[in-house]
């Protein structure tokens, strides 16, 4: 069995809609597993889910921190982080 991975949509009716169509050249049947994304209010955030653009936007910041000297010795953000 194969596995791919693939997005869509769950309209009203419960019908499942694929963002893309499969590139295949057979016609069978196939297991559907579904993960639903929990709505913000029941769920805790994620550090790690932190939005590419902003990520993107603090290594740059601190690209250009680097370069103008802006910096702080290891030791002080060594102690930061036990803290």
């Amino acid at each position: 069995m194969r596995a791919v991975e693939v997005t869509g949509t769950i309209d009203r009716q419960g019908h499942l809609l694929l963002d893309q169509p499969f590139d295949v050249d057979i016609s069978s049947r196939v297991r559907v597993i579904v993960l639903f994304s929990e709505p913000i209010e029941n769920t805790e955030i994620d550090p790690d889910d932190t939005p590419i653009e902003e990520v993107k936007a603090s290594l740059k910041r601190a690209f250009q921190q680097a370069k103008a000297g802006q910096t702080r010795p290891i030791s002080e953000l060594w102690d930061r982080i036990d803290a």
